[in-house]
């Protein structure tokens, strides 16, 4: 993941990861991600619920302007199925 990232990024491209595994990310270093605490395979959110993987994405895209500095991580403040999208 972070050196694909950062070969992107070498190439002009900004990037953002996903992640479900905070310690992995610590450790690859990647050049910008989102992390939240979902279980494997529903890194995007639930499946269907087509408000909440807007709503997912839409921070994703948000984490390209306002992740400045390398290697930050952004923790989503969404648990599974514990918040509400519409």
């Amino acid at each position: 993941m972070g050196l694909i990232q950062r070969e992107v990024e070498r190439q002009g491209i900004s990037t953002v990861g996903i992640s479900i595994v905070r310690k992995v990310t610590e450790s690859v270093k990647p050049p910008r991600t989102y992390h939240l605490k979902y279980p494997f395979g529903h890194a995007m959110g639930e499946a269907f619920n087509r408000p909440q993987q807007k709503q997912i994405f839409r921070d994703y895209l948000a984490i390209l302007e306002t992740a400045t500095e390398p290697g930050k991580i952004v923790d989503s403040k969404y648990r599974w199925k514990q918040h509400r999208f519409e």
